[in-house]
């Protein structure tokens, strides 16, 4: 057996009770939620060739506000969602479903 062995099989366990309790899967959403939303922001920010100062001053925030939110670091807000995505020319679309569409 592999030294691996045990860590994939917590690594196993942890997805496993990601889909098992409610409140964990909530959990997992919202970050991966967080991440992906943060992702788009930077990739959209290093696309023009903007600095986070430059993003910051064009959305009405600080350097420090787009540093964390780059990082996955908060929860934004829908009116945040908004400045940002004016700031990039991008447009917000919200989309809301059933938790069964969304974790099938």
């Amino acid at each position: 057996m592999s030294q691996d062995a045990p860590r994939r099989t917590r690594l196993a366990a942890a997805r496993q009770a990601r889909t098992d309790r409610p409140e964990v899967a909530a959990a997992y959403e919202q970050t991966r939620l967080r991440y992906e939303l943060a992702e788009t922001v930077r990739l959209r920010r290093e696309e023009l060739g903007w600095s986070q100062r430059q993003l910051a001053e064009r959305a009405g925030m600080s350097q420090p506000g787009v540093a964390r939110f780059e990082a996955g670091g908060t929860t934004p807000t829908l009116p945040l969602l908004e400045r940002l995505a004016e700031a990039l020319g991008l447009t917000l679309t919200v989309t809301l479903g059933s938790a069964q569409r969304r974790s099938a």
